[in-house]
């Protein structure tokens, strides 16, 4: 999740650039880069760290160019470092490249680039393209954009200039990177979000999925790629807060980050599992050192711990070893027995959390090996591990976690099938069969969150619990840490006491707290525990609870022993937590509405942990 933005006009850009990256900021701050088309040619300054860090040295770019463009970057593919930094300029200085996404195939792209001579610079995916363009262009850029773009897989909205066409951005984008259009008086921005230029203009029109867009000063004309015919875009009105746009027209930030898990997801996914083939670079240990692990410990604490406990589950399924998942705060003063041939997993949204990182320390110490999963390139927890796995979640601002918990259990799981694979537990056709699957997720996640029956049924249960004091959540095998986040995320935000339990447990103990009218969440969807699960809701309807169930779509059976059921798609079992827990995120989200409660500041807590 990247900001981009681009001006031609007639005034000098370079502040309007810079302005427009400091709105976008909240988009990634490892780095930004601009590039500015002057008459000397293409001037480019790049910076680690926020956009003040650009500011710092633009004095290296032209105060008089009026044609140019920015990037402020969330680190992807390659470390947080100068050269890394968007845009990138072809060797020859003609062409400039900057990107908001993930080419899937970027390995194939840079070898080939690479096989026809030229030299990267970088170890991102975008790099690749600037190369192609040296290599295609026949004097027409948006043609050979065009041309280009069916050999550009993955999700993405590029922009591009060129020394030889000074008057123009050409645009593209492909599946959820956002591309938008500002329309001056005499000039055209363009932008991953509005709020890049909505202190210039309130009129944009949107780029669609499939489209080029040729952005001059005076006229902005959009093709398909099929066939490059002309399509027509209204001028709408945009909103002008610049906080509402932020937020990409949703209420809050934590409801357009419930929305951002399709991409999330996917651009976990993207090249790691590209053709019915499995890469997982950066996992630090050669297949042999993994064939020779006798047991895996995973910690974290939170949300991150809940996305360890699914990822338990699918390790020991696949990988056939046996796997703990533990507090790091509790871990970390157990006198833990482990030895080199324990494989630790710490996970860390922040790649910050002090106990976690304490953890890691031990382990590392008592000669175990670590590999850290984090959506933070060059933090702490990446720094101390001997391997690390990135999730591409993007920046996550709400302190509630919702996009970088789906995200972790998509690592996790590719994780678990990387083991099964080198282990010898899936065979290459079972790879590629769960590897499938998994990559329809994102557009099946998209299918719940635009359920607009779900969310009228979310309304009226929000409306009808939202008062209630007290919830309980239960769940079996790949249900329980599903429950166990949604009951932390209802704790979180609505500051209503909730518990979640193992659902063979409840006899012992939690059962006593059932009474009429007590709300009962439950994670039903099919497994081979669903019957025991429904016996275990029976049980709790007997003593009055309204029980609330998250069930398969076709499993009409959940209906018997549920009074309300929220109905996710069907996938195989093991897959089925990421769909299962948006209805619970949901869920919080819409009681804590109800109460009035601030979701993306609730109180007491903060998004990173940096203390004991």
């Amino acid at each position: 999740m990247c900001g981009i933005i681009g001006y031609v006009g007639a005034r000098p850009c370079k502040e309007l650039v810079l302005k427009g990256l400091e709105h976008l900021e909240y988009r990634g701050y490892d780095s930004a880069g601009m590039v500015l088309v002057s008459d000397a040619g293409l001037d480019r300054a790049r910076a680690v760290g926020p956009v003040k860090a650009l500011r710092a040295v633009s004095d290296a770019v032209s105060a008089t160019a009026t044609v140019g463009m920015g990037h402020t970057r969330w680190a992807t593919h390659g470390l947080v470092e100068e050269r890394n930094a968007h845009p990138f300029l072809s060797e020859d200085s003609r062409f400039g490249v900057l990107m908001n996404g993930i080419f899937e195939n970027y390995i194939e792209l840079r070898a080939e680039v690479t096989a026809a001579g030229h030299t990267l610079s970088s170890d991102t995916d975008t790099e690749a393209l600037v190369h192609l363009l040296e290599d295609e262009y026949d004097g027409d850029l948006a043609e050979t954009v065009r041309r280009l773009y069916p050999r550009l897989e993955g999700h993405f909205a590029f922009l591009v200039v060129c020394r030889d066409e000074p008057d123009r951005i050409i645009g593209a984008r492909l599946a959820w990177p956002p591309l938008v259009v500002g329309r001056g008086d005499g000039e055209t921005f363009l932008a991953s979000f509005t709020p890049a230029f909505l202190e210039e203009t309130r009129s944009i029109q949107i780029v669609e999925e499939g489209e080029i867009v040729i952005a001059t000063a005076d006229n902005v004309e959009f093709r398909a790629v099929t066939d490059g015919s002309v399509r027509e875009h209204p001028i709408e009105q945009a909103d002008e807060s610049l906080e509402v746009a932020a937020k990409g027209g949703y209420e809050t930030f934590m409801l357009k980050e419930i929305h951002e898990q399709p991409t999330a997801i996917a651009d976990t996914i993207a090249e790691r599992f590209h053709h019915g083939e499995l890469h997982l670079d950066g996992i630090g240990l050669t297949d042999d050192e993994l064939r020779a692990m006798n047991r895996v410990l995973i910690v974290g604490c939170g949300t991150a711990l809940h996305a360890g406990l699914v990822g338990r589950y699918l390790i020991e399924e696949w990988g056939g070893v046996a796997t703990e998942a533990d507090v790091a705060s509790e871990w970390r003063y157990r006198n833990g027995v482990f030895d080199p041939k324990t494989l630790v997993i710490a996970i860390s949204q922040s790649g910050e959390t002090a106990d976690t990182l304490a953890a890691m320390q031990i382990a590392r110490e008592r000669g175990a090996r670590v590999v850290a999963v984090t959506n933070i390139m060059g933090s702490a927890v990446a720094r101390a591990a001997d391997g690390v796995l990135y999730t591409r979640a993007g920046l996550e601002i709400g302190v509630a976690a919702s996009k970088t918990f789906t995200s972790q259990v998509t690592l996790m799981t590719l994780l678990a099938l990387h083991l099964g694979a080198v282990r010898g537990n899936l065979t290459t056709q079972q790879v590629a069969e769960i590897g499938n699957e998994l990559r329809s997720l994102p557009d099946l996640v998209q299918r719940v969150l635009d359920d607009k029956a779900m969310d009228a049924q979310l309304d009226m249960l929000a409306d009808r619990f939202c008062h209630d004091r007290f919830f309980l959540y239960l769940g079996r095998h790949l249900g329980l840490p599903i429950c166990q986040e949604g009951a932390l995320k209802l704790k979180e935000i609505s500051y209503i006491p909730t518990d979640a339990y193992a659902a063979g447990e409840m006899k012992h103990g939690p059962i006593a707290l059932l009474g009429d009218d007590t709300p009962v969440v439950a994670v039903a969807t099919d497994s081979h525990v669903f019957e025991k699960m429904a016996s275990n809701l029976e049980e709790v309807r007997a003593r009055g609870a309204h029980v609330i169930a998250v069930g398969t779509e076709g499993n009409t059976a959940i209906a018997q022993h549920a009074e309300h059921v929220l109905y996710v798609p069907r996938t195989r079992p093991e897959l089925q937590p990421i769909l299962a827990v948006l209805p619970l995120q949901m869920l919080a989200y819409k009681i804590a509405g109800r109460l009035g409660l601030d979701v993306d500041r609730p109180r007491n807590l903060a998004k990173t942990v940096t203390v004991e």
